[in-house]
């Protein structure tokens, strides 16, 4: 299992730097978004965008508004940003939705860098 959750990663993070290879940096998070989304769709990996994350609070599920960006295949969440430098709350955000969600894998893409190396973060709960 660890194996395939490894070669889903290297697929996942193949996507984002063709994305980030044809498009550059300096344009809006949605336009990655949506250009990774058919990035996927081209490499069969399944995925949702904008999924809903409720939270429980005393028995019951609230739908606070929180949405995870890329939702891939049920095992990473994905946070993009197109921004001049991450910073610790978006870490937190990123923790946040794992948390929330079970998923123990996430990535923090920064698309607005020079090589998209510079702007991948990984996370492992």
């Amino acid at each position: 299992m660890k194996r395939e959750f490894s070669k889903l990663s290297e697929k996942v993070l193949g996507c984002a730097i063709e994305v980030h290879r044809l498009l550059g940096p300096g344009l809006l998070e949605s336009t990655y978004q949506h250009c990774l989304a058919r990035e996927f769709q081209l490499n069969n990996i399944a995925y949702k965008l904008e999924y809903p994350l409720s939270i429980e609070y005393k028995g019951i599920q609230l739908d606070c508004g929180y949405r995870v960006d890329i939702h891939v295949d049920d095992k990473i969440i994905l946070e993009l940003k197109s921004v001049n430098e991450l910073k610790s709350i978006h870490e937190a955000q990123l923790l946040t939705y794992m948390k929330l969600s079970g998923i123990k894998q996430g990535f923090l893409l920064n698309f607005n860098v020079k090589t998209l190396k510079e702007g991948i973060k990984s996370f492992v709960l």
